[in-house]
């Protein structure tokens, strides 16, 4: 049984990156720590230009994730599958590896017989369900986005509602880029809920440039900052167990 928690990186944009690392390079060291990223392409009217769905593509593909493009008002159901779509790929990657381990390096899900990949199915259902997830979301907040912001928020508390109907512990973390005085801005530190967002979103300021990749340098710095102090915590609980003894 997978005991495991899955991370993911959670981009919503609607530009092409121009400022600072590049994301792509960006979005494979996060894969490389076991950390999926997902982008969603937020489009009102007009159309993403193929540049931005190159780099679109490219920063899910290199970060083991899941890409979307979207018109702003299917956002809310969008960021809900795109999610738990990642989650359950994740999850299925790491049943793929314990059938090789078992059956043989050849074989992964889809060579089972169709009951059996029923069965399988229904672990990695199951899983879904309980399994904890972290998710760090950056929010692009260039000039381009201003319009697209209150649907983004409604979009996040949407999906705070639907991840918190598991049995599983959420984790959430939201990170804005450009901030207010620099290129990334920490909105709200990890948490459950993001209810505290219906404050917050309002206060944003919009800038002209979208640093990508420094925000997922940021969300990077973020994930082993919480990973550092867990260890830490529970080294410490360790040696006051130690001492009581």
């Amino acid at each position: 049984m997978y005991t495991g928690k899955i991370r993911q990186i959670l981009l919503i944009t609607d530009g092409c990156s121009n400022q600072g690392d590049d994301p792509i390079a960006m979005a494979a060291l996060a894969k490389e720590q076991g950390i999926t990223v997902n982008v969603i392409g937020v489009m009102e009217q007009d159309v993403i230009d193929e540049k931005g769905m190159t780099e679109i593509e490219g920063i899910a593909l290199s970060g083991g994730g899941v890409s979307q493009i979207v018109y702003a008002q299917q956002l809310s159901h969008t960021v809900q599958m795109v999610t738990r779509k990642a989650m359950n790929q994740t999850i299925q990657g790491v049943v793929n590896s314990q059938l090789q381990q078992i059956l043989g390096r050849s074989q992964t899900m889809e060579d089972l017989p169709p009951e059996k990949r029923g069965e399988v199915m229904e672990v990695v259902d199951e899983l879904g369900e309980t399994v904890e997830l972290e998710v760090l979301i950056l929010v692009d907040t260039s000039a381009s986005m201003k319009h697209k912001l209150p649907t983004v928020k409604e979009a996040l508390l949407d999906l705070s509602l639907s991840l918190n109907a598991r049995t599983g512990e959420n984790q959430f973390s939201v990170y804005v880029f450009p901030g207010k005085k620099n290129d990334v801005e920490k909105l709200l530190d990890w948490t459950p809920k993001l209810q505290s967002l219906t404050n917050v979103f309002s206060q944003l300021s919009i800038g002209g440039i979208t640093p990508t990749g420094p925000a997922l340098r940021t969300a990077l710095s973020s994930f082993n900052q919480k990973q550092s102090l867990r260890s830490r915590l529970s080294r410490d609980d360790e040696s006051y167990f130690e001492e009581s003894m």
